[in-house]
């Protein structure tokens, strides 16, 4: 049952990719329509003054825009499709690394995609203290993985291993091309949205006033409202694109990682240091692809990720993990803590870059 399961999972994010691709150009069209409406309610475009004349008339120039609309739909697929990457690299600051740059973190990926018969995904690295990650790619063969350097200065191996195995399991899911299919399409549909509200807002009652001196029948502020209305169209329909994410996925790659590694209690330890210190400055629609987003919408209905502690007690319940005991006794391992006396030591952790001091004990995994 567990492999139909994901079987299943994996076809309904493929469903999703399709019918995000399918859909961008009919609601393009769907904004252009109403954002001419908008524009003619403000004076920007000619009207009558009549809601009904110049819907039909916004009508008959949508049979000219509306190619034109599928030919930006087109340009925008094909920028998505190359330079995506480059995309989210520059908002995050991530660089790319190989093999000589950064050994360890590449031989650990790899050894993970030679157990399931994977290609080897890039790797990126952000210069950050923040402690996070995440997966994108529109294909098991254009997969990126990117951790930050305060994650890899933080993490001991195993637990590394782990949120590698988390994100290489995103890209096995496919979470990673909705992910990305979602984040650039959403970010656009906002844009738009953005953009039809300014010129609204802006143009004040410029529209009425014309309308009203043409001795027009007082539809210009109908209009105005039909704007504002796709405006707001657009943000919902942006949000709506966020909620086809399912945030079971994070549960499932969690799984994933457990099954790669064979190590519960790793996946465990680093989600608890990852708990609080994963703020990265990004958009929202990027945040959503990283292993912890703490931020929280409005009652949690727009939460991209579900909080980090329910995803430790389902590890806990069904993977059979064990919290670390530096979480039961209440302190961070990272930071340092002071003894009795009141000198303070340097906490053990194994560090993959930098100085550390050897660990004295391979904690509760043995």
């Amino acid at each position: 049952m567990q492999a139909v399961g994901l079987k299943t999972y994996i076809w309904n994010n493929n469903f999703r990719s399709a019918l995000l691709l399918a859909g961008f150009p009919v609601l393009l069209i769907g904004l252009l329509w109403a954002g001419q409406l908008g524009l003619m309610g403000a004076g920007y475009l000619p009207h009558t003054g009549y809601v009904a004349r110049d819907a039909a008339i916004s009508a008959q120039w949508l049979i000219g825009s509306a190619p034109l609309a599928l030919l930006a739909s087109g340009g925008w697929y094909a920028v998505a499709f190359f330079g995506y990457q480059s995309i989210i690299d520059f908002t995050t600051g991530a660089h790319k690394v190989s093999r000589t740059e950064e050994p360890e973190l590449w031989n650990l990926l790899e050894n993970l995609c030679i157990s399931r018969g994977l290609t080897m995904p890039d790797l990126r690295i952000v210069e950050t203290d923040a402690r996070n990650a995440w997966a994108s790619g529109l294909s098991d063969k254009r997969a990126v993985v990117t951790v930050t350097r305060g994650l890899m200065q933080v993490l001991t191996k195993d637990e590394l291993e782990a949120v590698l195995a988390h994100e290489l399991t995103h890209v096995i899911n496919r979470d990673s091309r909705v992910m990305v299919i979602a984040a650039i399409f959403a970010g656009i549909i906002t844009l738009l949205a953005e953009m039809i509200a300014r010129m609204m807002f802006y143009s004040g009652g410029r529209g009425s006033s014309r309308s009203r001196s043409e001795g027009g029948g007082g539809g210009a502020g109908a209009l105005m409202l039909i704007g504002f209305g796709a405006a707001a169209l657009g943000y919902v329909l942006a949000i709506a694109i966020r909620f086809a994410i399912s945030r079971r996925r994070e549960y499932l790659a969690d799984a994933g990682a457990v099954e790669l590694t064979k190590n519960p209690d790793a996946m465990i330890s680093a989600l608890l240091k990852i708990s609080g210190h994963s703020d990265i400055h990004a958009p929202d629609d990027i945040q959503a692809m990283f292993i912890d987003n703490h931020e929280r919408g409005f009652a949690g209905f727009q939460d991209t990720h579900p909080p980090i502690q329910k995803r430790v007690d389902a590890l806990v319940k069904y993977a059979h993990g064990r919290l670390p005991d530096w979480q039961a006794q209440g302190f961070d391992p990272v930071m340092p803590q002071a003894p009795a006396s009141g000198t303070a030591v340097p906490q053990t952790a194994t560090f993959l870059s930098g100085t550390a001091v050897p660990p004295t004990s391979k904690g509760p995994w043995g």
